[in-house]
């Protein structure tokens, strides 16, 4: 994955799974600020004005995304088990808890962008001292209770992990509503794609196992690990391209209303769609909104923030389908799929809902995936935005269908025999 040159303070190595040894005190506290750094790397190009701005609902203030990943460590780490801390400040927890019910109340989602205080160096502070305080407690705590937390540790990182990802996406949408677009950073570049091996990859009928089925890191959405039926079909190796797309386009795509779903062409309507998210047409040619600023549309490069109205309009018009994601899972375990990962998340056609015998975590942390499982649609795979060493085969990201804003793109699935 090409990285934000301005996040070379980010590390390579994915979280880990905490070793049972003696040397456990000094793993969490490296693998800890290693992903806390990254955070502030990524951070770091943004002036204070740039991370207030809330450029939609869905967003969130890049101040905001350091603030809340603050306030998981202090409420569920340090709160439940260092003894004797008290809170950097009594106002945060309601502030910056999110979704968080049984947590407590909490700031409105749509209106975090109102929030000029506390400013972006009151945030850093405030990351300051819970940093100080866990590595503290890591240091001082006794190995049963680093066994007992490392979990919870994991938990809290790679959560955190997920915000990186969205401080990029959000500010992008920041900066693309720019009618000067700025650049987060002018060294970026979109990464190479691979289209090599047959159009396509053929997965005869058979029962597969899906879902996680060791004990390494995961999120309780992708267990329990399962038997499913997948095939026949053939799926693309590679993912659609803006050459493609533009195709798409210059075929009255966006204006053929028997391509899409009813809702889709209504948000085409209401939305006034008519090519990808963060496009400009400038004197007749496409540019795209990118992190190093407005840039010609490469015809050869995956087409990105498209939604899955747009994906499933698309495959409609290509004669062809999107996948489900037991079919895409299937065929990345078998090492098959070009650009499954690091490039754009891939749209599928299988709803956000359990898994057979899926069951929440207990406690407020019950409240991170399994209430979200209802009209809402699965993407597999990773995009360039997802810190290195987060992402894996059975990950089980998810959006509404409308959303776009994300490096959201596509492979096409094929059912004919």
């Amino acid at each position: 994955m090409t990285k934000p040159a301005s996040a070379a303070a980010a590390s390579d190595a994915p979280c880990p799974s905490f070793p049972d040894s003696g040397s456990l005190a000094r793993d969490l506290v490296e693998a800890y600020l290693t992903v806390r750094n990254e955070t502030e790397g990524r951070a770091a190009p943004l002036t204070p004005e740039d991370q207030l701005i809330q450029s939609m609902p869905d967003a969130s203030p890049a101040k905001w995304h350091r603030a809340h990943t603050t306030w998981f460590f202090e409420q569920f780490l340090l709160g439940e088990h260092c003894d004797g801390y008290r809170p950097f400040h009594p106002d945060y927890a309601f502030l910056f808890n999110s979704y968080y019910v049984s947590a407590g109340p909490r700031h409105a989602r749509h209106q975090r962008g109102h929030l000029t205080r506390p400013g972006a160096e009151q945030i850093a502070a405030y990351r300051r001292h819970v940093d100080a305080a866990v590595v503290k407690f890591f240091q001082s705590a006794g190995a049963d209770a680093l066994r007992a937390i490392a979990p919870l540790v994991e938990v809290g990182l790679n959560h955190e992990q997920q915000h990186q990802e969205l401080m990029l996406t959000d500010i992008l949408h920041a900066f693309a509503q720019n009618p000067i677009p700025p650049a987060y950073d002018p060294a970026w570049t979109f990464p190479a794609s691979a289209r090599t091996g047959e159009e396509w990859i053929a997965l005869n009928e058979g029962i597969h196992t899906v879902g996680h089925n060791d004990n390494s890191f995961h999120f309780d959405n992708e267990k329990p690990a399962h038997r499913a039926l997948v095939g026949p079909v053939r799926l693309a190796r590679n993912l659609v391209t803006n050459a493609e797309w533009l195709a798409f386009m210059q075929d009255g795509g966006y204006k053929t209303p028997t391509l899409w779903l009813m809702d889709g062409f209504a948000a085409v309507e209401k939305e006034e769609w008519r090519a990808p998210g963060h496009w400009r047409e400038i004197d007749g040619r496409w540019h795209i909104m990118t992190l190093a600023g407005l840039q010609p549309v490469d015809p050869s490069a995956p087409v990105c923030h498209v939604s899955y109205y747009e994906a499933d309009a698309f495959a409609r018009w290509s004669g062809k389908h999107l996948p489900t994601e037991m079919e895409w899972e299937v065929a990345a375990r078998a090492g098959q799929l070009n650009d499954a990962f690091g490039i754009v998340w891939q749209w599928t056609r299988s709803a956000y809902s359990p898994y057979p015998g899926y069951r929440a975590v207990e406690g407020a942390l019950g409240e991170y995936n399994g209430k979200f499982m209802v009209n809402q649609l699965v993407l597999r795979g990773s995009s360039l935005a997802t810190p290195e060493g987060h992402s894996r085969i059975t990950y089980r990201n998810f959006f509404y269908p409308h959303h776009r804003w994300q490096f959201t793109g596509l492979r096409l699935a094929d059912y004919a025999t």
